[in-house]
C-alpha cells in the first residue's frame, strides 16, 4: 500500500506542476539508493548517494564529461594569470536558481558571482563544518580569496599554484547555493535543497522515497538546441537489502541499478566477469574502470597511544601483510572479476596518469611475507599480538578472506563487523589500528588520492586516516603544486605513490569497476570512471 501511495503522490506532484497539460507520456526515471541518503546539501556530499542527488539538483563553475575532461558549466570560460595563483571565471548570464518561497515573489533569481563567493566560502566556514572543507583549507588564506569582480566575473586567489584546481572544482562540494535560502533553512537545507540543476527538489521521506522534478527553466541545451533534461521526474527508493533492490530492477520497477552484490553475483556473472545466459539480453550492463580504490588502512602515527604497542607500527610487518594476500584470486572468486587486483599504487586504474608499469605495489609472495615477519621479530607470527580487522557487513566476505590469508602466514587476526557510520566515526577519530576503506575520487586527478597521505591532512584537518607522515612525500606533494605540465606532474605522482607503497600504510586490495544496469528502453546514460550519475541526457523510450 505504501508503494502505491508514493506512486500516486508522484503523479499528483507531476500533475500539479503541469496543470492543464496532458499528463500522458510523462517519463519518470526510477532508481534505488540502498545505502540511504544523508544530505542534499552539497557542502556534505561526502558519499556516493549524496553526490548522485546533489549532481541532479546543483551546478558548479565547471563539470566533467565522460572522458573526465573539465568542461564549462556556469562558467562559460576562464583564465589563469602567469603565476598560476589567480583564476578568473566568466559566468553565463542565463542561469537561475529554482523557484522557492524565500526568493522575491517566489521566483528563482539569476546566479551572480557573489553566489560563488558565498558558496565556496561556506565550505571553509568552521561553523558549517563541511566535510569538504579540506578542498580549500590549505589553498586559500580565507574567504577573502573568493572575489566577485562584478556580477559576471568571479575570481579565486590561491596561496600558491595548484594545477588540479579546475578538476577539483568539478566536485559536487563546489556547487553554487543561494545565500537567502540557506540562511533561512540553516542545517535543514539538507532536506530543502535549492540549486540551478536539471532537476529540482519536490519531496523526501527519509528512508522511503525521494522525488525530483524537471527544472522547467534549466539553462543547458543539447547539441540540437533542445532544452535539457528530457525526463520529467526522478524517483528514488531506499531499499536497503541489495537482493530485494535487484529483484525490483528485474521486475522493471527500477530503470537503473548500481553494482552487483555478492549475494546474487554468481547468478548474473561468470567468474571471468561475463553475463550469464540467464540474463543475456534482459538488460543493459555497463562496466568500466571506476575511480575507487578498495583498501585496508593501518594506523602508523606512533605518537598515538593506540599505535605504541601495535605490530602495525613496524614497516616489515605491514609489508608482510601486503605480500600475504592473493589479490588475483580474491578479485576473481569474490568479485567475479569486477575489479583490477591492487598490485600498483593507491591511485586507481582509470585515473589520468595511471601506469601499472611504473608504480610497483605488492604481488602475492607468501614466502617473502614469512621472511619479512621473521626479520620483524615474529617468526611464523610467534609473539605477535592479535590484530583486529574492522569492516562493515557488506565487505565481510572480503575481509574474512584477508583474515584467512594472514592466518596462513602466522598472523593471528580477528574480524570485527561494525555499521558503516560507526566505522567512519572510529576511523575519523584514529580509534582503530586496521580498517577497511574505500577512496572514491572527488575529482579526477591523482592529487586527490595522494592527499590521503599528506601530513597536513591528518585528522581532524583532512583525510589522512593512517596518520602517515613522511618528509620526502610532503616535499614532492608540495612540489607538484608548481608543475603545470600534466605529464611532468603525473611523474611526480607516481614517485609519491611508489614511496607510499614502500612505507605501506595501506593494503591496496583492488581498483573497482563500475557496474551499471539499465533497462533496455533507456538511452543517453553517462559512462564515466567516477560513476557519477548524470541524468540530464537520459531518455526513457
Amino acid at each position: 500500500m505504501k508503494y502505491c501511495y508514493y506512486i500516486l503522490l508522484l503523479f499528483f506532484t507531476l500533475a500539479s506542476c503541469n496543470s492543464g497539460d496532458d499528463d500522458k507520456g510523462k517519463t519518470i526515471f526510477n532508481i534505488n539508493m540502498d545505502e540511504g541518503l544523508t544530505s542534499m546539501d552539497p557542502a556534505f556530499s561526502r558519499n556516493q548517494n549524496a553526490i548522485w542527488a546533489t549532481n541532479q539538483i546543483f551546478n558548479g563553475l565547471v563539470q566533467i564529461d565522460d572522458s573526465l575532461i573539465t568542461r564549462p558549466c556556469i562558467a562559460k570560460s576562464w583564465d589563469a594569470d602567469t603565476t598560476g595563483t589567480i583564476y578568473t571565471f566568466h559566468l553565463r548570464n542565463d542561469v537561475y536558481f529554482h523557484d522557492d518561497p524565500h526568493f522575491a515573489g517566489g521566483k528563482g533569481r539569476k546566479v551572480v558571482a557573489s553566489d560563488f563567493v558565498y558558496s565556496l566560502g561556506r565550505l571553509i566556514d568552521p561553523k558549517v563544518a563541511s566535510s569538504g572543507s579540506w578542498i580549500f583549507s590549505d589553498k586559500v588564506h580565507g574567504k577573502q580569496d573568493f572575489i566577485a569582480v562584478n556580477d559576471s566575473t568571479f575570481q579565486i586567489r590561491l596561496k600558491q599554484p595548484f594545477p588540479p584546481l579546475l578538476s577539483m572544482l568539478t566536485a559536487q562540494y563546489c556547487s553554487v547555493v543561494p545565500k537567502e535560502v540557506v540562511g533561512f533553512y540553516g542545517k535543514d537545507f539538507r532536506n530543502h535543497p535549492v540549486g540551478t540543476g536539471p532537476f529540482q527538489f519536490k519531496y523526501w521521506k527519509e528512508g522511503e522515497v525521494l522525488v525530483l522534478l524537471k527544472n522547467p527553466h534549466y539553462w543547458e541545451k543539447d547539441s540540437s538546441g533542445k532544452q535539457l533534461p528530457y525526463l520529467d521526474a526522478v524517483r528514488s527508493t531506499f531499499i536497503a537489502d541489495k537482493q530485494t533492490g535487484f529483484m525490483e530492477f528485474i521486475k522493471g520497477k527500477l530503470d537503473f541499478y548500481n553494482d552487483i552484490d555478492g549475494s546474487y553475483r554468481d547468478d548474473i556473472l561468470s567468474k571471468s566477469g561475463h553475463i550469464t545466459s540467464k540474463y543475456k539480453g534482459k538488460f543493459i550492463i555497463n562496466t568500466r574502470p571506476y575511480l575507487n580504490t578498495l583498501y585496508m588502512g593501518m594506523l602508523v602515527d606512533t605518537t598515538l597511544a593506540i599505535v605504541k604497542h601495535s605490530p602495525l607500527r613496524i614497516k616489515k610487518v605491514r609489508q608482510a601483510i601486503n605480500y600475504a594476500i592473493n589479490k588475483d584470486k580474491m578479485t576473481k572468486y569474490l568479485r567475479n572479476s569486477l575489479g583490477t587486483p591492487g598490485s600498483s599504487g593507491f591511485i586507481p586504474k582509470g585515473m589520468p596518469g595511471f601506469d601499472a608499469q611504473q608504480v610497483k605495489g605488492y604481488s602475492y609472495d607468501p614466502e617473502k611475507a614469512r621472511r619479512l615477519l621473521a626479520e620483524a621479530g615474529f617468526p611464523n607470527g610467534k609473539g605477535m599480538p592479535e590484530i583486529v580487522l574492522h569492516t562493515t557487513v557488506g565487505y565481510r566476505n572480503l575481509i574474512e578472506y584477508v583474515q584467512g590469508e594472514l592466518n596462513r602466514i602466522g598472523i593471528n587476526t580477528r574480524v570485527e563487523i561494525v555499521q558503516g557510520s560507526s566505522l567512519r566515526e572510529l576511523v575519523g577519530k584514529n580509534g582503530v589500528n586496521f580498517f577497511y576503506g574505500t577512496w572514491i575520487a572527488d575529482y579526477p586527478d591523482g592529487e586527490n588520492y595522494l592527499s590521503v597521505f599528506y601530513s597536513k591532512n591528518k585528522i581532524p584537518y583532512g583525510p589522512n586516516y593512517t596518520g602517515f607522515n613522511n618528509k620526502n612525500f610532503d616535499k614532492l606533494f608540495e612540489q607538484a603544486y608548481h608543475v603545470k605540465d600534466n605529464a611532468k606532474r603525473y611523474a611526480l605522482y607516481r614517485q609519491m605513490d611508489n614511496l607510499v607503497m614502500q612505507e605501506s600504510p595501506v593494503v591496496v586490495l583492488y581498483y573497482d569497476k563500475l557496474v551499471n544496469l539499465y533497462q533496455n528502453n533507456i538511452t543517453g546514460y553517462s559512462n564515466n570512471a567516477q560513476n557519477l550519475l548524470i541524468l540530464k541526457r537520459v531518455v526513457k523510450h
